[in-house]
């Protein structure tokens, strides 16, 4: 009888789960798992750990440990503190602080050997100046702590350091209270009452870390789905909010809606539904995880309704803990376009796995990014020494994101496709520097309307970002004799000067057979909508380039960016060419600069590319045709409007050096008010603002006596 009124009463409690509305709609789907999906999800487990994302019991017992010694360190601390500033011995005892995690480690997701993110709260009376200096000083005292460094310009200012081999990176926050109470709920808005715009972004990590896991039905079926999906982002390339693809915070809100929407969906059904969901997302309705609430703060918040600029955001993930921001913010055009294309390809991979004509190890095949593309910008960061070298790299790659968009808004790209993974500098290659790391960037050029000839100048796009780079780290004491930036264009073939053999190596087509699953609709077009990176094979059957190995769509959204601003200076870069021409020497700078003598190639050896000059050709004698993909889960005429081409304009690709952009006002807001789900203004993108973190405009060029080396990239592209 008792067992029968358990089962009853379990029974209830399960249905009126199903029933309970997580997110801004009502679920997809409440039904529950089969045993079949249990199934599933034990394979996808067992493919996930030889990738280290399950960490052991040793590991996890070893972080509780460092989390708590730097707990006891941070009340010790506070305690100093109010000793220092005269408080009676009574507040100052209780006046106590404590650590709090978000990101990776508090939703349960953090891998072998990743970081924590930690916060310290502290009472009114601390001050972030005492964070920075007394406890920074407390650091370099204790036993197990290495490389601490400060970083307290940065956009939410951080203490780096190794604690015990665990690395930690802690933000700072100073709340208006006398003490820090242990059942403090930071939850409630009311914490941000009076506080400065650093220490809001400071909490804003962990609020948001926190709403999210009180926003998914079911925690452990959430954390095992996130592992998956960060697995697989990494895997692919798509990791990196640096570069503008998705963060950490980011995936976990796209797979928090998934489970929002299938609330009792095991681990391996939620793969497939994310990318059942956001393979067809119309982009760039918001991804929300709750209705946005109203707040008397009048902190800055993302609304398009409100705000214009937030209306050309391209990928809008809004977080949901007040104030709500955009976290995509550094999504662009050609990030989104690669993202999209990844979303469809694992939706295919996907579909052969509950087919059963697949498993799970193949949706984790890396693609093959050195196989993709026929045309290649190689960026070269190098200095002098180690640690020069790791401050350079930091800033060079937190900059790249802007060179994607220089050259996106060149009119003859259509794609520039940068990939997350630095290499080590080849040791052939000649150079001053000691430390190199590379970094590649795969481009898709279109063909000019109605010409037999273009003429393309890259030296603009490239150097407006060398001069941001070079601006930046003249602004904040960085710049140092040997940190150099040189950018290369090469073609796939000359890719081996730079890497090893066995990355650039083709591998088994891994791609599934997408036209078992699209409809693939052969078209003419017009030159104008034809591209260079089609090109003939060997039988003289046109080959068509293609994302990812799916077919590209003939019509995707391409938008327009108001120009960052950049001041010139005499730049060059140097360019390739499969044949090799007269070599044209650069002339000397007008600062003094010595051109070091090129050797000339005769015949058919094809010169290194740091030895090549500026111009190269292409030929084509044929109009490609371009492939419409259209899914078998076709949209509706809804949906693919969000996918269909724009007319938007792009600049003309080679303004005149000395004629600077014009930059909108840099400004912290992002937006005001409250956000509500809705179609923003198309695809097209005719104003961003600019980063936080990117100088004004005002700042020059360092003009110091370290020396600049640039040169120009110029390509003739024939039909």
């Amino acid at each position: 009888m008792q067992a029968e009124a358990m089962k009853e009463t379990c029974g209830i409690y399960l249905e009126n789960q199903s029933r309970r509305r997580y997110g801004i709609t009502s679920p997809i789907s409440v039904a529950f798992p089969r045993d079949v999906d249990r199934i599933y999800t034990e394979k996808l487990i067992e493919a996930m750990k030889p990738f280290g994302v399950f960490e052991d019991e040793e590991e996890l017992n070893r972080r509780v440990v460092v989390l708590d010694k730097l707990n006891n360190l941070v009340k010790e601390w506070i305690a100093e503190v109010g000793k220092n500033k005269n408080l009676p011995p009574s507040v100052s005892l209780c006046s106590s602080g404590k650590i709090l995690t978000f990101g990776s480690y508090r939703l349960g997701v953090h891998t072998k050997g990743a970081d924590i993110d930690a916060l310290c709260i502290a009472p009114r009376h601390v001050d972030r100046s005492d964070f920075f200096q007394s406890f920074f000083e407390k650091l370099k005292l204790q036993d197990g702590i290495r490389n601490l460094r400060a970083v307290e310009d940065a956009y939410v200012p951080v203490i780096k350091f190794e604690f015990d081999g665990i690395e930690i990176d802690l933000v700072f926050a100073r709340l208006a209270l006398p003490t820090i109470s242990d059942n403090l709920d930071l939850r409630d808005d009311s914490s941000l009452k009076s506080l400065d715009i650093r220490c809001i972004r400071s909490l804003n990590g962990f609020r948001v870390t926190d709403e999210i896991l009180h926003l998914v039905p079911n925690k452990e079926n959430f954390r095992l789905t996130l592992r998956a999906i960060k697995l697989w982002a990494k895997r692919r390339g798509i990791y990196s909010n640096m570069l503008g693809f998705l963060g950490g915070v980011s995936w976990a809100m796209l797979v928090a809606r998934t489970c929002q929407l299938y609330p009792n969906a095991l681990a391996s059904t939620l793969v497939h539904k994310f990318f059942v969901i956001f393979s067809n997302w119309e982009w760039p309705n918001p991804v929300l995880l709750k209705e946005p609430e109203e707040s008397n703060l009048n902190l800055p918040v993302w609304d398009p309704r409100v705000n214009p600029s937030d209306r050309y955001h391209l990928m809008p993930i809004i977080t949901p803990a007040y104030p709500q921001q955009n976290s995509t913010y550094n999504v662009s055009t050609s990030t989104r376009a690669i993202m999209v294309e990844e979303f469809k390809h694992g939706l295919v991979v996907a579909d052969e796995i509950f087919q059963g004509k697949s498993d799970w190890p193949k949706l984790l095949e890396p693609p093959n990014f050195f196989q993709k593309y026929k045309h290649y910008i190689v960026l070269t960061a190098s200095s002098s020494t180690e640690e020069h070298h790791l401050e350079w790299v930091g800033l060079v790659e937190s900059k790249i994101r802007v060179l994607v968009g220089n050259l996106e808004r060149n009119e003859f790209i259509t794609l520039a496709h940068v990939n997350p993974q630095s290499f080590p500098g080849n040791r052939t290659q000649p150079k001053e520097s000691d430390y190199v790391s590379l970094w590649f960037l795969g481009i898709i050029f279109k063909k000019a309307e109605n010409a037999e000839s273009v003429n393309i100048d890259l030296t603009y796009d490239i150097q407006s970002f060398t001069d941001t780079v070079y601006r930046q780290a003249n602004n904040i004491n960085m710049l140092k004799e040997g940190m150099k930036i040189e950018a290369t264009h090469v073609k796939k073939k000359q890719l081996h000067y730079y890497l090893p053999a066995d990355l650039l190596q083709k591998r088994k087509k891994s791609m599934p057979d997408v036209g078992r699953h699209t409809r693939l609709v052969l078209k003419r077009t017009s030159l104008d909508n034809s591209y260079l990176d089609s090109s003939r094979d060997m039988n003289g059957a046109a080959q068509l380039t293609s994302f990812g190995g799916i077919a590209k769509p003939s019509s995707h959204p391409l938008s327009k960016e108001i120009e960052r601003p950049a001041v010139f200076q005499r730049t060059t870069f140097f360019a390739s060419r499969e044949k090799p021409l007269n070599v044209i020497q650069p002339p000397v700078s007008s600062q003094g600069m010595s051109i070091p003598n090129v050797p000339s190639f005769g015949g058919d050896t094809a010169p290194p590319p740091w030895v090549q000059s500026i111009s190269m050709s292409l030929e084509q004698n044929t109009i490609p045709a371009t492939l419409e993909t259209i899914s078998a889960d076709s949209l509706d005429d809804t949906a693919s409007a969000s996918i269909k081409n724009s007319s938007a304009q792009k600049r003309v690709h080679s303004p005149a050096s000395g004629d600077a952009l014009k930059r909108l006002k840099d400004t912290e807001k992002q937006s005001l008010g409250k956000t509500m789900p809705f179609q923003t203004v198309g695809t097209l993108r005719s104003q961003r603002l600019p980063s936080k973190e990117l100088p004004d405009s005002s700042s020059p060029v360092p003009t110091s006596s370290i020396r600049v080396v640039k040169n120009s990239i110029r390509l003739t592209l024939n039909r």
